[in-house]
């Protein structure tokens, strides 16, 4: 999580809302993503889309079983299913997401027994420090936004 917390900050720096998110197999990170939706002009390139697609270019196969990932924040409904959708054994995140969270917040696809495949959820690790980076940029950015 701490290597996530980093690429969050990664994608603070360049004005993006600071979410990273890392794949580990056996221990190693093979995969890794921060939010880059307005830099990539891409709805879809959230940190666990672009975690996810690291992790299935470096390990050759859109399946990921055997993988775990580790998201600063909840994710949404998007990347809830990619996550679903690539067979991740094991989702663990840090800050939940009262506005689009879709592991508990606001639904919790992951417990819904009719879909195929059933991803172990582990929230909240490190979640005040997650959470913490989250608060201060939009503080920041409503500070600016004052001016």
């Amino acid at each position: 999580m701490r290597e996530a917390l980093a690429l969050a900050a990664r994608a603070a720096t360049l004005g993006e809302v600071p979410v990273g998110a890392v794949v580990v197999r056996d221990g190693a990170i093979v995969g890794r993503g921060w939010n880059a939706p307005i830099s990539e002009h891409d709805p879809s390139a959230h940190a666990e889309i672009r975690a996810l697609r690291d992790a299935a270019a470096k390990l050759g196969n859109y399946r990921l079983p055997g993988c775990d990932l580790y998201v600063t924040l909840e994710p949404c409904l998007m990347c809830s299913g990619a996550i679903m959708h690539a067979r991740m054994r094991r989702l663990v995140y840090g800050a939940a997401d009262a506005k689009t969270g879709a592991c508990g917040s606001i639904i919790n696809v992951f417990a819904e027994k009719r879909l195929n495949h059933h991803t172990e959820v582990a929230p909240g690790l490190l979640a005040a420090e997650c959470g913490a980076l989250l608060s201060a940029f939009f503080a920041a950015r409503r500070g600016s936004e004052a001016l």
